[in-house]
């Protein structure tokens, strides 16, 4: 009789524990509206940020560059989420809504 090690095999108990998303497959509404909302107000504060920096608006180059980063921060989870559910809702093989993480 062959020893057979157990402790990494796939059981049914290891299923237990998927994202709830991956059961049912609907797509996570409050998790995409953050990720667009992220989207967007990154993409703003860019913008803004580059108007501010560029023609001195709002105080000096500093606060330009700060809404720069602010945004460029904001905007980059934003993008990252916000295609995962694009791709997800669009059946792209590899993307599923379980890949977008519960808020």
């Amino acid at each position: 009789m062959a020893y057979v090690d157990h402790a990494f095999s796939i059981s049914d108990e290891d299923m237990m524990f998927e994202n709830p998303y991956a059961v049912n497959n609907r797509p996570p509404i409050k998790e995409i509206a953050l990720a667009v909302s992220l989207l967007v107000v990154g993409a703003l504060g860019v913008i803004i940020g580059i108007f501010m920096a560029s023609y001195r608006v709002g105080g000096d180059r500093t606060h330009g560059g700060f809404f720069v980063i602010l945004g460029a921060i904001l905007f980059i989870p934003g993008f990252y989420y916000t295609r995962i559910a694009y791709y997800a809702y669009k059946g792209y093989k590899g993307f599923s809504f379980s890949n977008i993480p519960p808020v």
